[in-house]
């Protein structure tokens, strides 16, 4: 309950630090953060020290596995309350200051998410867990339209540049603070019935294409991956740190056939479930070793393919160097591709 206090009071000042531009606030928020890192420690001891002496069984070792688990998604949502403060020292200064009312309505569904959440826990109440899971796809389509909204305002001239990687980080952590809060009530339904709900999805192969920005290469991946239309195979596309895709990469992806008009740019954990991705493709060594690490068994290849956003000029302009980055990531997706299908595939229920 402490430690969740502190997690919420901390979220609550953080966002509090960006409607009022409250850079006080903010140094707050950050300078606390250690008391969460300190309750996680001693809580992580508490649970190997009940596990050492009782040894426990059946509901008590739930009990005890879900704690830790809790644990550290509460540690998260923390270091996210923290990353929020950081934005705002880095925005507080410019003006005009934008509207916040968006990104006071996600906060506020982060905010409810992670009390039910915790509630579901301590009482423990699977149902209340159930609930409370459905709401993160409303935090979902918050995010989405908050970052439509900015990427609108930024090409209007209306919104300085600089507002948007800051906001969109913003966005991105509350968003991810929902996540973390129905993590948590998967934790409560395996704690409350000894079932795993994480990471269900359909049977299949899935390829995740992963580059700097989620801007330029791993959309068209992921364009040309499902173009391919072949059962029982999904394609997603991340970046690292990620920002709006290119306008040149949307035509051009128009013109092949794939309409981007709808992607957005999202970083690899807002891929629901990718530790579960049996393929990731890298799109360059730094790329590869900025990924989290995970202690599954997926298999990364890294491709070295020349972004073609990277060169000026119009989409008509530029459209050779985009035609070759395309041809290329066809001709290794279908060899890719051609190799799973010839490994034997589990059978699709």
């Amino acid at each position: 309950m402490d430690m969740a206090g502190l997690s919420e009071a901390a979220l609550r000042a953080g966002m509090q630090a960006l409607t009022q531009a409250n850079r006080q606030m903010a140094y707050s928020v950050i300078l606390r953060d250690q008391y969460i890192d300190e309750l996680e420690t001693e809580l992580d001891q508490l649970c190997l020290e009940f596990l050492a002496r009782h040894q426990p069984v059946a509901q008590d070792l739930r009990f005890i596995f879900s704690t830790i688990q809790i644990n550290r998604e509460l540690e998260r949502i923390g270091d996210y309350a923290e990353s929020i403060a950081r934005q705002v020292l880095a925005i507080s200064h410019l003006e005009p200051q934008p509207q916040y009312e968006k990104f006071v309505e996600l906060g506020d569904v982060a905010v409810h998410m992670l009390r039910d959440s915790v509630h579901a826990f301590l009482q423990p109440d699977a149902s209340l867990a159930e609930r409370t899971m459905v709401i993160e796809e409303r935090a979902n389509q918050l995010r989405n339209t908050i970052n439509g909204e900015l990427r609108d305002l930024t090409h209007a001239g209306r919104l300085p540049v600089d507002y948007l990687t800051p906001l969109m980080t913003v966005a991105r952590r509350l968003e991810r603070v929902t996540d973390q809060a129905k993590n948590l009530c998967e934790e409560v339904l395996y704690m409350c019935t000894g079932q795993f709900v994480k990471h269900k999805s359909a049977d299949g192969f899935r390829i995740l294409f992963v580059d700097e920005t989620n801007g330029c290469l791993s959309q068209m991946a992921e364009g040309i991956g499902r173009s391919l239309k072949l059962p029982h195979f999904e394609f997603r596309s991340a970046g690292i740190t990620p920002q709006p895709i290119d306008a040149r990469v949307v035509d051009f992806l128009t013109c092949q056939g794939s309409d981007a008009s709808s992607q957005s740019s999202k970083s690899v954990e807002q891929i629901e479930g990718w530790e579960s991705f049996q393929v990731v493709v890298c799109f360059g060594g730094e790329v590869r070793e900025a990924i989290p690490p995970h202690p599954g068994k997926t298999i990364y290849f890294t491709w070295k393919i020349k972004d073609p956003s990277k060169e000026p000029g119009c989409a008509e302009t530029a459209r050779s160097p985009f035609e070759k980055a395309y041809h290329k990531l066809e001709a290794h997706i279908k060899e890719l591709v051609g190799a799973i299908l010839q490994e034997p595939q589990p059978e699709t229920k």
